[in-house]
């Protein structure tokens, strides 16, 4: 019988879903829109954006201003851009996040004045969306055409980017013949990750194969180059654009067929086909003969073969599994899993079926052992790839620390966090993280080499930047925050105050006076805070601690008058007098001529000690300047007035 596998990277990469996804939802949501040029290379799926109510906009052609137009995954160029935004026209933008990177970088390397060479198809869109961002530049796709370029470079700076859909074996060629012959040369690893997973899978899974089916429309240039891939490494493949081109006689005598499909394609043309052609090997079997059926039966396994097959026994060490062949199958159940709390009661049960990876045949006592967590690593790392490409974020515990950094453990595969990147202080240590849970973002990847390093500083800088751009649409003067103490300087602190740093300069942290902001708050501390002042344009934000009711000036205002008499304590002599705090972060002066009223004093230290408290007269009162005179004479002058009173 034979066995249909359809590839993992099949169908629609992460931009083209991306774009497709945002076109049904503009058309659900506005009744009708435009797309600007095809937004993917395939009629099947423009047929269905035309039902949803996404009308198909040609080159140059114009629409009602405040229509919503929707820029394709490849991109436009920028005077289409231009002009569709001068028209009046709502863009959507779908352009793919890795194309964008490309107008990125050339406009980019263009402004340092070096010659940009692109590598693709001159005539495909996105080509001419990246032409149209460039300054001098010139085009290939051949060796040919690369060697003229090397003749007539005349020793220019050159800054070199590949179409996102390349051949990577191509792509290869051309490099290395550039970096042999051209001295001031950049490379930009601009082939999606996608196109390089498909096409490695396809390489690998073709050429072990009887016979290759690749989905893909003719004018998607990612589908041909990997139909042209899949036709070197085996002669019996076949390209079509669905299911009702494909002519399933073609494989009636394959033991193995491998369905793959480009970018474009979406998982229900892909599906339709596997339906087609396991129908058709359904009907073939009937066909077979008892020797066929005899000879499967006896076929012998190999190591590192991935079978399935179902539970028949569970004992305490192991567990059996019926694999339809001559050998028996056996998994011990220290390679059931990785994880030291899994249950095999509540995971292992008779008749389920299960998949393993073959560890070793022993045909002489017909036995086969197996391993399912092998086969799961290998699943996770799939899964990990994924991420990788999609930029989503996973999760891990750290498991151990070096000098560089950290290690994390993520569906039992260790990834290295560098040091910079694990969101800490520089220089701080790691012990704080050992075993603890962290989201964070795969940065690099290479299952080969068994290399995975992770940021979860990327993550937090991006979640703080979708914090900031909600800050910064509500913010304004006199709103007020709960933030966190982030750092101190000796002007200030910096407060987060949910993705936005705001200072809190150190006159606003307190009425009283400070040397230095850590007198009034603590690095971490969840503090109230409000707006003084903006810069929108700088991203500047001035902001208040110190609360008005606290305000010292309001209290002693609030509690005394002129002519009243306070218990004042005695905090600093001058020559002309002393200072007396009248309420906390509020004094007043007791002038020289008013501390005694018998005689003559040189100094006030001759009358009074620091700390003391005393009994004065608040004689005056500057609300503007904040100031106050005290005396203690006009209290003693009055004394014998009263005594003669009694």
């Amino acid at each position: 019988m034979a066995q249909i596998e359809t590839a993992k990277t099949a169908g629609f990469c992460f931009g083209v879903k991306r774009a497709v996804d945002m076109a049904f939802a503009e058309g659900r949501q506005h009744g009708r829109v435009w797309s600007a040029g095809p937004l993917i290379h395939n009629s099947g799926v423009l047929k269905e954006l035309r039902e949803a109510g996404v009308e198909l906009l040609e080159e140059g052609q114009s629409v009602e201003s405040g229509s919503r137009v929707i820029i394709r995954a490849h991109g436009l160029t920028s005077d289409e851009v231009q002009r569709l935004e001068s028209e009046g026209c709502v863009l959507v933008d779908a352009t793919c996040p890795k194309v964008a990177r490309i107008h990125e970088i050339v406009r980019g390397e263009s402004e340092k004045g070096r010659h940009i060479l692109i590598i693709g198809q001159a005539d495909h869109p996105e080509v001419r969306g990246i032409v149209s961002r460039c300054g001098e530049h010139t085009i290939a796709k051949t060796m040919d055409e690369i060697d003229n370029f090397i003749k007539n470079s005349n020793g220019k700076p050159i800054s070199t980017v590949c179409q996102t859909t390349f051949s990577i074996k191509n792509y290869d060629k051309i490099v290395n013949k550039l970096k042999k012959t051209c001295n001031d040369i950049l490379f930009f690893d601009t082939i999606c990750k996608a196109t390089e997973f498909r096409q490695t899978e396809a390489a690998a899974r073709a050429s072990q194969s009887d016979g290759v089916i690749v989905i893909g429309d003719p004018k998607s240039s990612n589908s041909n180059n990997l139909y042209e891939l899949c036709l070197k490494l085996c002669e019996n493949t076949v390209f079509i654009e669905n299911a009702a081109q494909l002519e399933t006689e073609r494989f009636r005598n394959c033991r193995s067929i491998f369905i793959t499909a480009g970018a474009s394609t979406p998982d229900s043309i892909i599906k339709e086909v596997n339906r087609k052609m396991s129908e058709e090997i359904k009907n073939n079997i009937t066909e077979e003969s008892f020797e066929e059926l005899l000879e499967q039966s006896l076929k012998t396994l190999h190591t590192g073969e991935k079978v399935s097959g179902i539970i028949t026994q569970i004992n305490a060490t192991d567990i059996h599994v019926d694999l339809g062949v001559k050998q028996a199958g056996y998994i011990s159940t220290t390679e059931l899993s990785d994880d030291p709390n899994f249950n095999i009661a509540e995971n292992i049960k008779i008749g389920d079926e299960i998949e393993a990876f073959v560890m070793r045949v022993n045909d002489v006592d017909g036995l086969v052992m197996l391993s399912k967590k092998r086969l799961d690593a290998v699943k996770n790392w799939e899964k990990l790839e994924a991420a990788y490409e999609n930029k989503e974020t996973v999760e891990g515990v750290i498991v151990d620390q070096n000098k560089g950094g950290v290690i994390a453990s993520v569906m039992g595969i260790r990834v290295f966090i560098p040091a910079s990147q694990t969101g800490l202080p520089r220089d701080a240590a790691f012990d704080s993280m050992m075993k603890t849970t962290h989201k964070m973002r795969i940065t690099e990847i290479n299952r080969q080499k068994r290399r995975v390093v992770g940021s979860i500083k990327v993550l937090a800088a991006e979640t703080r930047k979708e914090a900031a751009a909600k800050v910064w649409e509500t913010i304004e003067v006199g709103a007020e925050y709960t933030g966190t103490v982030k750092s101190f300087t000796s002007y200030g602190a910096f407060v987060d105050i949910g993705g936005v740093d705001g200072m809190v300069h150190i006159s606003e942290l307190s009425w009283n006076r400070v040397k230095h902001p850590s007198e009034v708050l603590e690095l971490g501390q969840e503090v109230s805070v409000y707006v003084i002042a903006l810069d929108t344009e700088k991203k500047k934000i001035s902001l208040g601690y110190r609360r008005a009711e606290d305000n010292p000036w309001t209290k002693f205002e609030n509690t005394y008058s002129k002519g009243d008499v306070a218990n004042v304590k005695i905090v600093k002599f001058m020559p002309f007098g002393a200072f007396a705090e009248v309420v906390p972060g509020v004094d007043g002066l007791i002038h020289i001529s008013q501390i005694v009223a018998d005689r003559r004093i040189g100094k006030a230290e001759e009358a009074l000690e620091l700390g003391q408290m005393v009994d004065a007269v608040i004689t005056e009162i500057d609300s503007e300047k904040k100031k106050i005179s005290l005396s203690i004479r006009a209290l003693l002058e009055n004394a014998p007035a009263e005594e003669d009173a009694e």
